[in-house]
Order: structure tokens, then sequence, then C-alpha cells
């Protein structure tokens, strides 16, 4: 009598590879949306004075002296930086966050999803640094005089052109604090929106849908919003400063933040904080959203998990 063949056991486990492709996914998707309010973040932070009071000055201010598609100015260098940066943190995130839940799919603790951001932050960030200088310069161009503007073409040429003109290292300048920011932001946003959902669901009035990830990620963008900004500026300015006489106009990070608050005041570290917050707060719904709609339809019709309900984070 032959023995029965074992039942073909269901894989319900998202591959690596699809991971870090739909995390990529996510961010560049968030983008096309929100590249506007990151313009207006960069030329708030870039600004030394009173240059622009409001985000909807500096917006009027770029559509009427430099026309309404230039507030999509640096969105080839937006999306790039999407394409590297969150696709490896993303990927790296859920793959760790994967790796330590418990045997029957309990979440990690607050502080170990706080470290797994960190790690995927840390990561991601060294990867997305070229496109982030490209970004910082692109967007900042229009608000220097036409004698001083780079005028890069797009993202391409911009790394190409920063290559050739001051070495392959600046493509690397300011990545210090810009691993900085992504430990700040990652641990806050990533572990805040994990929680966030956790809790939600906790309180008996949620269930796992998009309304639940919306106000996940709108807590979870504040929280990341205020935790980030100081060093958000002190990157921004690194990434555009240029040499004067043959010296840098920053040391690092530190620097920026003392001449910062000498000059402009404590509270300038937050300066920027509302268009910082629209862009931060949309993408980070956007990015969640279009993640855990991907998880879930991977899980459902590639995986055949009928039961799925959760997007994995």
């Amino acid at each position: 009598m032959a023995t029965p063949s074992p039942e073909k056991k269901i894989v319900t486990t998202i591959p690596n590879g699809v991971k870090f492709l739909f995390g990529g996914l996510a961010g560049m998707g968030a983008t096309c949306f929100v590249q506007p309010l990151d313009l207006v973040k960069n030329r708030m932070q870039m600004a030394t004075s009173k240059e622009h009071k409001t985000s909807f000055h500096v917006l009027r201010h770029v559509v009427k002296s430099e026309g309404l598609f230039a507030v999509y100015s640096g969105l080839s260098a937006g999306l790039l930086r999407q394409a590297t940066y969150t696709t490896t943190r993303l990927g790296i995130y859920t793959w760790l966050f994967e790796k330590a839940s418990g045997p029957n799919g309990e979440p990690p603790n607050f502080f170990k999803k706080a470290g797994l951001g960190m790690v995927a932050g840390i990561v991601g960030s060294f990867v997305g640094t070229p496109a982030e200088v490209s970004l910082i310069r692109m967007t900042s161009d229009g608000r220097l005089p036409l004698a001083e503007r780079r005028n890069y073409k797009s993202v391409f040429d911009a790394l190409i052109r920063i290559t050739k003109e001051e070495g392959v290292v600046t493509l690397w300048r300011g990545a210090i604090p810009t691993m900085g920011r992504a430990m700040v932001v990652n641990a806050a946003q990533l572990a805040s929106y994990s929680q966030a959902k956790q809790a939600l669901l906790g309180t008996g009035y949620f269930r796992e849908n998009i309304f639940l990830h919306f106000c996940a990620s709108m807590i979870s963008g504040l929280v990341t919003t205020a935790a980030s900004m100081p060093v958000d500026i002190a990157k921004t300015r690194i990434q555009n400063m240029k040499i004067i006489d043959g010296k840098p106009e920053y040391k690092g990070a530190l620097d920026v933040l003392g001449k910062v608050i000498r000059k402009e005041g404590f509270f300038s570290l937050w300066k920027g904080f509302t268009p910082y917050y629209m862009r931060l707060g949309p993408h980070t719904v956007l990015t969640f959203i279009f993640l855990e709609q991907m998880n879930l339809m991977y899980k459902k019709y590639v995986l055949g998990d009928a039961a799925a309900k959760g997007g994995g984070l």
C-alpha cells in the first residue's frame, strides 16, 4: 500500500527580494505626491534670514519666479533616493521585524522595534546619500543667483558632475549626519508606526484596514518630525555648503547646530516644521499604506493566504 504523500506546506513568508522591491515602490509612489513639499522644506531650511516667512510664501515665490513646474525640481533625485534609501531601509526593517517576531507572530516590543529601525536607517541612508546630496542641491538651486546656480539637468547629470568637479567622496558629503538623522527618523517612524498600530488595535475601535494604517501613519509622522528636524537641518546645510577660500562652510553637524542657535535662535532648529510635517506626514501615510497593501495583496494572491489581514508591520 502506497504511503500518502505529505501535504505541500504553504509558504506564508514574503521573499526578501520582494520586501525590498515593495519598500522602494512604496517610497517612490509617495514621493510623486509630496515632492513640492520637499522643495519647500529644503528652501526654508537653507534660508539663513527672514527670506521666507511661511511655506505658502515659498511656494508662491517659486511658482512666480521659476514657473509652475519648478515645484517638481529634483523629482528624479527624489525618486532615485527612494529607490536606494527606502528600498534598503524598509526591506531590511520588514525582514528584521519578521525575524524578531514571536513563534505565533507576536510583534517585538517597542525598544526592539526602535533598534531594528536604527539598523535599517543606517544602512539605507549610506546607500542613499549620493541621491540625497543631488536632491538637496537640485531643490535649492532656484534660490541662488543665476551665476551661482549649478543647473543640473537630472539626478544622473548631478552625480556625474559632482564626481568630475568635486570628487567621488563628495557624493557622501554629510553621510555622518545623514546616518544620524536616519537613526532618529527610522527609530521614531518605524517603531512609532508599529506601536501606534498595535495600540489602536488594542482599543477595540480599529481593525486591520487602510483607516488604521492612515491613523498610525499620522501619529508616526508627527513623532518623527519633532524628533528629527534638528538633525535634518544640519544634514541639509552640510550637503548644500560651498567651499569658501579653500575652507568648508561648516566643520560638521555640531558646528551647524551651534551656528544656527547662535545666529538664528534655538527654535530655528525647527525652522520649516510645517512643510517638514506636511511633507513627512503624507509621505509616511502614503508609504505605509502602499507598503501594507502590496504586502497584503502578495500574501493573498501569490502566497494563497486567504485569511491574511495585516500587511506585516
